[in-house]
């Protein structure tokens, strides 16, 4: 039984970790991006975008993460990265 739970506790750190290095990898390409955006004149925010990101990751996520849940992760991550990049990016 302790064996299970340490091995599940693992798989959790190994998963959380991944998610921090997904997240800054999602900022530099953002960065990047955004970079560009201004280069070319264009507003770096897209809102039609970003809603179109909420659809997409809506059709991929096939659970157990509730529809409800998957709204506040994808608001959290989008207000994360304008805060990220606003602020030092």
């Amino acid at each position: 039984m302790t064996e299970r739970f340490d091995e599940l506790r693992e798989r959790i750190g190994v998963n959380d970790r991944a998610i921090v290095a997904a997240v800054n990898e999602r900022l530099r390409l953002v960065s990047d991006l955004w970079r560009l955006k201004r280069e070319l004149g264009l507003e770096t925010v897209d809102h039609e975008r970003e809603q179109r990101l909420r659809e997409q990751l809506a059709a991929a996520n096939d659970g157990p993460l509730s529809p409800e849940g998957l709204d506040g992760l994808v608001t959290v991550l989008l207000t994360l990265t304008k805060r990220e990049l606003d602020a030092g990016g």
